[in-house]
């Protein structure tokens, strides 16, 4: 699904240029991102930023189509910050935003999963390509409250549905 509020981006996965080094920039657990320490509090930039977000083999990257500057992320690169519902029942659609202006459905390329770091569960959504964002906790009690009951391998499991498909809301 199309939105039309979609952020037109560049074609990185076609960019491979030489890694250029390392870049003090850090994306936290909240999305917040930082450049040595310090917020980059100019939201023009830190979507410019995310567009050129790129990952190979667990790492993460700002790429050009001649530069290419390793940055560290604490847990995933976006941070899920509102949802829509469109329909009903089954074949309801979950359209989530990120801080970043994404604009994305819930579907088969872009599904809901609850990844176990060294703590916790955390619940993620696949935003683009292989880049995940982290849904946050006021958009996690807003899925709890419209999930229902599924029986998954011979035991009941609380889940959404979107575009379909039935995501479990638990690991």
């Amino acid at each position: 699904m199309q939105n039309p509020e979609e952020k037109r981006l560049p074609p990185v996965h076609l960019w491979n240029p030489p890694l250029s080094g390392d870049i003090d920039i850090v994306i936290t657990r909240e999305g917040v991102w930082r450049y040595q320490g310090q917020e980059i509090k100019r939201q023009k930039s830190v979507n410019l930023f995310s567009g050129i977000l790129k990952m190979e083999e667990g790492e993460y990257f700002l790429v050009t189509p001649y530069e290419k500057w390793r940055i560290s992320v604490e847990v995933a690169p976006f941070f899920i910050t509102d949802m829509k519902i469109e329909g009903e029942g089954e074949q309801q659609v979950i359209l989530f935003t990120t801080s970043t202006g994404d604009h994305f459905a819930v579907d088969k390329n872009h599904p809901i999963q609850i990844e176990q770091t060294k703590n916790e569960a955390v619940p993620t959504a696949t935003v683009r390509g292989n880049l995940t964002g982290i849904i946050s906790r006021t958009v996690f009690y807003r899925l709890a409250e419209i999930a229902v009951p599924e029986t998954k391998e011979g035991r009941e499991v609380f889940g959404v549905y979107s575009s379909g498909v039935f995501y479990p809301l638990e690991s």
